[in-house]
């Protein structure tokens, strides 16, 4: 799915490798009697993409982290968080000629969350069109995600709940309350209203107090994701 998207020009020819930490600081120095420059992706979005187009090393560098980190909250594994982070750069970096002013972060957030979202839609719509007209859901009895980085980890029992949430819910939950994005931030990255977004979110926190409550019963993981999104 990603390996196909590598063949056009500029892009490097491995994957991905999402820091595991920062750089380290660079030693106190007395302050500067002017600003310093913007560089990188600050650079580029204060000039509206004009100038000073960020290279793939430096798109990757500077928001690697944080791109994964959603990508983790959002699909609660390694595997998926880190396609989807591969994705969402190759992504970014094939469209950053039609970028509009505005933040980058915010636009990383649009595009991860889209794809997430994409990626859902495509799996279910494969497990339906295979499953038999009396196919019972079974829920997994595998092993709960890897956690890679520790700033990605929540609490187990968080993160099965979100995991129980229909992925609507579960992007408007963890982009307002772990992203910390406003209700019109998360309403111009789902593309909805913000009443919807103001049902999601409300929806999605009942059902996790209502999973965590139950302990994470079976039963009720099937019957919140069978809710009807709105």
């Amino acid at each position: 799915m990603v390996d196909a998207e590598r063949d056009f020009a500029g892009l490097p020819a491995e994957p991905i490798r999402v820091p595991a930490v920062l750089e380290a600081p660079v030693a106190d120095e007395p302050a500067a009697v002017t600003d310093e420059p913007l560089t990188g992706t600050a650079a580029f979005d204060a000039s509206g993409g004009q100038v000073d187009m960020p290279s793939w090393e430096e798109l990757v560098r500077e928001h690697g982290d944080r791109v994964y980190r959603l990508a983790y909250r959002l699909s609660g594994n390694a595997h998926d968080a880190e396609d989807l982070t591969q994705e969402t750069f190759i992504r970014v970096f094939r469209s950053l000629s039609n970028y509009q002013a505005g933040t980058f972060e915010g636009w990383l957030h649009r595009i991860t969350t889209n794809l997430f979202l994409d990626m859902v839609r495509r799996r279910n719509r494969i497990r339906m069109e295979a499953l038999p007209d009396d196919y019972e859901r079974v829920p997994s009895e595998g092993p709960g995600p890897e956690q890679v980085f520790h700033d990605a980890r929540l609490d187990a029992d968080l993160q099965s709940a979100l995991d129980s949430l229909a992925p609507e819910f579960r992007a408007a939950v963890v982009l307002c309350d772990i992203e910390g994005l406003s209700y019109e931030e998360i309403g111009a990255t789902l593309g909805v209203k913000l009443g919807t977004v103001r049902s999601r979110i409300h929806r999605g926190r009942q059902a996790i107090r209502e999973y965590l409550a139950d302990g994470g019963s079976p039963g009720s993981v099937a019957d919140r994701r069978a809710v009807k999104v709105g």
